[in-house]
């Protein structure tokens, strides 16, 4: 479905709610359907770039995660052999 402030418009039946007055497919010119054409191209764009984000952010944040943990097991591991000197 279409949405915008103020359109809305129905798969189904075909109708646009535009300001609180349905249009009918055949109440619309060539022009008039091809802007709603370009408004859902937008808003179907706007949503994948919103799930293109998310995985980016997903990504992100796991790189970060595994950088932190590999820093902080390589720091674990240089403790350990001074430990194990000073317990000697």
């Amino acid at each position: 479905m279409l949405y915008t402030k103020e359109a809305q418009m129905s798969e189904n039946d075909k109708v646009i709610n535009i300001n609180g007055k349905d249009y009918g497919q055949d109440d619309l010119d060539e022009k008039q359907t091809y802007l709603i054409a370009q408004i859902k191209a937008c808003q179907d764009r706007s949503q994948q770039l919103r799930m293109e984000i998310d995985r980016v952010n997903v990504a992100q944040n796991t790189f970060t995660n595994l950088l932190i943990e590999s820093v902080e097991t390589e720091k674990d591991e240089a403790e350990e052999p001074e430990k194990t000197a000073e317990a000697e």
